[in-house]
């Protein structure tokens, strides 16, 4: 029986470092895709099932557009496009912005939309220790309504993952949600730029997690236009938990 653990243990040690060389090697879309073969899904996410070549009920197109680094003054505009378009998102908030203004949590939370956790202080998860980082999961959840879908989620700040950064947001019941489409609003101040990166067939592919961001004004004027171009090519706009278990 010894024996037997022994090579257990060995066979799993094996595993995980191969995993973590696996992560090392990869670029961020590579460390992506390496993640999801290996780690179940409610560990880390990336895509919806309908992305992943697996059919969605009903045969669905759906986009789950996300909105990080809130909530701040433009909150309350950014709802109000999303409530004239009927579209439902998710929102990676950052902790002290939430202890800063809950009016704005309880806002999101009033227009349907999703509230996952970005950092209670935006730094990046590789470089906290697990028990740094198990705080700022647990300050940031602890502002936010509880998921109904039991896991809540979790978006590291800049995207940085590792292997112990997705070990330790498991272990606390998180899951890690990264994104397949990067809309780049975060390295411009067109929204120009905003709208042409919705050209891209991955914006738009069902299944897609978009990532976008919070408190840019070029953001929010680029938004009436994705939304309507969504809508004229029939995608369905949910929230990320409801894409995944909905």
């Amino acid at each position: 029986m010894s024996l037997s653990i022994d090579a257990g243990r060995v066979a799993s040690r094996s595993r995980v470092r191969a995993s973590a060389q696996a992560l090392c090697a990869a670029g961020r879309h590579g460390a992506k895709t390496v993640a999801e073969a290996l780690l179940p899904e409610s560990a880390v996410i990336w895509r919806g099932p309908e992305a992943r070549g697996r059919r969605a009920a009903g045969d669905r197109h759906r986009v789950a557009l996300t909105f990080d680094d809130g909530p701040d003054e433009l909150t309350p505009s950014y709802l109000s496009v999303l409530e004239r378009f009927q579209a439902k998102a998710t929102f990676f908030v950052v902790g002290e912005m939430c202890a800063a203004r809950p009016d704005l949590v309880s806002a999101i939370a009033a227009g349907g939309h999703e509230l996952g956790g970005h950092g209670y202080t935006h730094r990046r998860f590789p470089g906290l220790a697990p028990s740094e980082l198990r705080e700022e999961l647990v300050r940031t959840a602890a502002l936010l309504p509880p998921s109904v879908f039991g896991r809540a989620l979790v978006r590291p700040p800049h995207g940085d993952v590792s292997l112990s950064s997705l070990v330790t947001c498991a272990r606390a019941s998180f899951t890690t949600a990264l994104w397949s489409h990067d809309s780049g609003d975060w390295k411009t101040q067109r929204s120009r730029d905003v709208l042409e990166a919705f050209e891209s067939e991955d914006a738009s592919k069902p299944g897609a997690i978009v990532l976008l961001h919070e408190g840019q004004p070029w953001t929010l004027e680029a938004l009436p236009a994705i939304l309507r171009g969504l809508r004229e090519t029939d995608r369905e706009l949910v929230t990320v938990s409801e894409m995944l278990y909905g």
